[in-house]
């Protein structure tokens, strides 16, 4: 992702009934997209199908939040996480985003990843909003960002070592607090 893009620290909000879905192949390259994806992101369908994933990621979000997420997939298994979006415009906008595989009929082949993405609660984002900013300041501490990845991959085991909850209950525990 090699855009340099101006922020507008304008959040764009969407509905809690609609959801934003996107599927990738197992390189994160966009093979579907949604209306409500292609509203948010600000792009039309030809700017992403075959275009990465990461070409929405904001700046703000931690690298180890997405490391966790694409570790998990990647066996098999499906996630709960908030992330921060950025549109095209600059403009970005929360979800909470489950993101899965997609198997094959066998049902062991991963083909490639869907993402179901939700309008999270402002109490949410008040919550998540201190601990990203505290990973991403660990991240961005580090000349080299494999050791800031692997640290801030640590203080998020910390945080949630100390809380003595797992990864998903964290999440789920933001969701049911707001």
């Amino acid at each position: 992702m090699a855009r340099d893009l101006t922020l507008t620290g304008v959040e764009r909000t969407f509905d809690s009934s609609d959801i934003i879905v996107s599927k990738t192949d197992l390189k994160g390259r966009m093979t579907y997209v949604n209306d409500t994806f292609l509203k948010m992101a600000g792009y039309t369908i030809d700017e992403c199908i075959g275009e990465p994933h990461s070409k929405i990621r904001h700046p703000d979000m931690p690298r180890c939040v997405f490391k966790l997420l694409w570790d998990t997939i990647a066996k098999g298994y499906e996630i709960f996480a908030y992330v921060i979006n950025r549109s095209n415009n600059g403009d970005h906008y929360w979800v909470l985003a489950h993101v899965t595989a997609t198997m094959a009929e066998d049902g062991t082949t991963i083909t490639g990843y869907h993402s179901s993405r939700r309008s999270p609660s402002t109490a949410a984002i008040s919550a998540i909003k201190p601990i990203y900013a505290k990973l991403k300041a660990e991240e961005d501490r580090h000349s080299n960002a494999k050791e800031g990845m692997a640290a801030s991959t640590a203080m998020l085991v910390g945080i949630l070592t100390d809380a003595g909850i797992s990864y998903d209950e964290f999440v789920f525990s933001v969701i049911n607090a707001s």
